[in-house]
């Protein structure tokens, strides 16, 4: 088990992730004025990519609540440090929304709500749907190229999950933001003061993300008849220790 001392420095990791996503991609919908849809996944994945990437080695690369409670329910990651990942997440998404606020005028964000995203033309139900099968793919890469150690495309890990990502803002964007990440959604919503369907961006990431954590666990991880030894996995319950 690794040292909680060790622990401030995964947690930075996951700041830093955070505040990165929801200052570049929510940053792109201000900058845009939220009417160029490719621009916007773009940012969005490039940043996810670029810091999974950098970081992945430190925390795990979450950078999502829905991930870190994918992690929790499938026993990859204590639930002490997952509990402090998803305040750090929740924290990286306010200060990348407060410096926006100092980056650009009133007029430049309060059209776009600081790119809060809403749902637009479909049900409260309906977009909880949409938000959890897009975080289903999501998580699910994340599994796949991240925790689980026989996939020899770890290198490029990162811009798997970016653009998964990517893939799920052009679809999502236009009717539910495609938020597919609680933090990323609170952010925006706190500094902006845009609170409706706020629980959208919790219940469907949420709900997606367990699920696709528990199918790939289940179905790929665990051990079978012909294979009783655990399935190897580069996401230790713990970061590892500093050296």
């Amino acid at each position: 088990m690794a040292d909680a001392s060790d622990w401030w420095k995964p947690c930075i990791a996951e700041f830093v992730g955070v505040f990165t996503l929801v200052y570049i991609g929510a940053g792109a919908i201000v900058a845009t004025g939220g009417t160029n849809l490719v621009a916007i996944a773009l940012a969005h994945g490039l940043a996810l990519a670029v810091m999974i990437t950098a970081l992945a080695h430190i925390s795990g690369g979450h950078f999502n609540p829905a991930v870190t409670v994918a992690a929790l329910f499938t026993k990859r990651i204590q639930w002490e440090l997952g509990l402090l990942y998803i305040i750090f997440q929740l924290l990286g998404g306010i200060f990348g929304a407060f410096l926006l606020v100092a980056s650009f005028p009133g007029n430049a964000w309060e059209p776009v709500k600081l790119g809060t995203p809403a749902v637009v033309g479909i049900t409260a139900a309906n977009a909880v749907i949409v938000e959890a099968v897009m975080t289903f793919f999501l998580v699910f890469v994340i599994f796949g190229v991240a925790i689980d150690g026989r996939n020899l495309m770890k290198a490029v890990g990162g811009f798997a999950i970016g653009l998964t990502v990517t893939m799920d803002i052009l679809m999502g964007g236009p009717i539910t933001g495609a938020a597919m990440n609680p933090a990323r959604a609170f952010g925006p919503a706190l500094l902006s003061r845009t609170w409706e369907g706020q629980l959208i961006y919790w219940a469907g990431p949420l709900l997606g993300g367990i699920m696709a954590g528990l199918v790939y666990d289940n179905a790929f991880l665990q051990p079978t008849k012909k294979d009783d030894a655990p399935r190897e996995t580069t996401m230790p319950t713990t970061p590892p220790p500093s050296t």
